[in-house]
């Protein structure tokens, strides 16, 4: 009878671990892969690369910058998600606020100057060799002024943009990244108007044992045979566990229209 006792408890015991319910478990406390990577800052991605289901996190920023005849303040509120694992959403509008510099400046009027709604999947991501490829797509819906000499008024205009990022971590405290695009230009109601390039390479070093960095960002840009640069020194400071502030400066090369900028990111985990 005790050896029947003793094989009747073993047996329940085997049952209970194969359950359900711990199997669940398992399952929850089993994460995908993800490799840190350091963010740019001012063209940042949707969500982290490798993204893990739940992630959320609420991004403020204002540019500040300087052209020929008027100043320009954009100011800019993002949500971005992560609702599966690896596909990362995103919503950002952005606010542009103008103020003349001399008295015969003709100045934009204020307006909302976008609305951006963008997805981004990480198709793969290898812990082995600290390197995450990932695809995505934004669309821009874009609010235009035109002035004539009867009437001030707004448009909006459509501008398609797939996107290609590659990011490398060298070691602990390295990282790289690139990320290049198309941007096909649409008025509303009329055939693609042009083709846009950006091509954005980043340099990060992360101080160790922190989330804090410094870095560089290279934003080039082709438009009908014409390049643009710019380099946006930048450092990111972690204030606590949920909370990070950005800075940014923009020093524009070889662009007589433009100058040197400066740009500001909240960043808040939820």
């Amino acid at each position: 009878m005790d050896r029947i006792q003793q094989y009747l408890v073993a047996s329940l015991l085997t049952a209970c671990s194969f359950t359900p319910g711990n199997t669940s478990a398992q399952n929850q406390n089993s994460k995908p892969d993800k490799v840190a990577h350091a963010e740019p800052l001012y063209f940042d991605l949707v969500r982290d690369l490798g993204a893990r289901k739940g992630e959320k996190e609420l991004n403020i920023g204002s540019d500040f910058s300087s052209v020929s005849g008027y100043n320009k303040n954009t100011l800019l509120a993002e949500y971005e998600f992560a609702p599966v694992d690896r596909l990362g959403l995103e919503a950002e509008a952005d606010l542009a606020l103008y103020k003349g510099i001399g008295p015969q400046t003709e100045v934009p009027g204020n307006k909302l100057e976008c609305i951006r709604l963008s997805a981004q999947y990480s198709f793969l991501v290898s812990s082995r060799h600290q390197a995450t490829l990932a695809a995505g797509y934004t669309q821009i819906i874009e609010f235009r002024e035109f002035r004539s000499a009867e009437q001030q008024r707004f448009v909006s205009g459509m501008v398609y943009n797939p996107f290609f990022v590659a990011a490398k971590r060298w070691g602990r405290n390295m990282h790289t990244l690139l990320y290049c695009s198309p941007l096909i230009l649409q008025e509303t109601g009329s055939m693609p108007s042009g083709i846009k390039w950006q091509l954005n390479a980043s340099l990060h070093y992360t101080i160790p044992k922190t989330k804090n960095f410094i870095g560089i960002e290279c934003n080039q840009e082709i438009r009908q045979g014409k390049t643009t640069f710019t380099l946006r020194p930048q450092v990111k400071i972690q204030v606590s566990k949920h909370l990070a502030a950005g800075l940014v400066a923009g020093l524009p090369l070889g662009q007589k229209e433009e100058r040197v900028s400066s740009f500001v990111r909240i960043i808040y985990e939820l």
